[in-house]
C-alpha cells in the first residue's frame, strides 16, 4: 500500500514535534511558497473551494507517468489558506497519483494544527486536500 510522500511526511513530523507557540509561525513560512497561477490558466479552469473562508482554487493534473501537479491559487492576504496550499505543494511536489491518495484526511489535525489555528479553517484545509484527492482519483479511474 502507498505511503504519503516522505517529503509531505516530514513536513508533518516537523509540526508534530514543534512547540505550540510556534506552530502558527511555521505555518505562516508556507504562505510564500505558492507559485503564482500559471499564465496560461484562469481562476475559472480550477474549482473553488467554499469551505475557505477565503476565496480558494485549486486543480490536480494527473500526468502521463501518473506524477500529480498541483495548481492553487489564493489571495495573499489570507496567509493561513494559503499555507495550506503551500505545504501540500512542498510536500506533493513530484508525488504519485497512489501517493496523494494516500495522504491521510486527517493531515492537519496530525500536524497539530487543530490546536493552533481555527476549526473553521481547519475544515477548510481539509476541504482543501479532499477535493484534491477526489480530482486525482477522478482522473486515473
Amino acid at each position: 500500500m502507498p505511503e504519503m510522500p516522505s517529503k509531505l511526511a516530514e513536513i508533518v513530523d516537523e509540526f508534530a514535534a514543534a512547540p505550540r507557540d510556534v506552530v502558527l509561525e511555521m505555518l505562516l513560512e508556507y504562505a510564500d511558497i505558492v507559485p503564482p497561477l500559471p499564465a496560461e490558466l484562469n481562476r475559472a479552469e480550477l474549482e473553488q473551494v467554499p469551505e475557505c473562508q477565503t476565496a480558494f482554487f485549486l486543480r490536480a493534473e494527473v500526468e502521463p507517468d501518473r506524477t500529480v501537479r498541483t495548481i492553487f491559487d489564493c489571495p495573499p492576504e489570507a496567509p493561513t489558506t494559503r499555507a495550506f496550499a503551500g505545504i501540500l505543494a512542498e510536500g506533493l511536489a513530484r508525488a504519485s497519483a497512489e501517493e496523494v491518495l494516500a495522504v491521510p484526511d486527517d493531515l492537519y489535525q496530525r500536524m497539530g494544527l487543530a490546536q493552533a489555528i481555527s476549526p473553521l479553517r481547519v475544515r477548510g484545509g481539509n476541504a482543501i486536500l479532499a477535493r484534491l484527492k477526489r480530482q486525482v482519483r477522478e482522473q486515473i479511474s
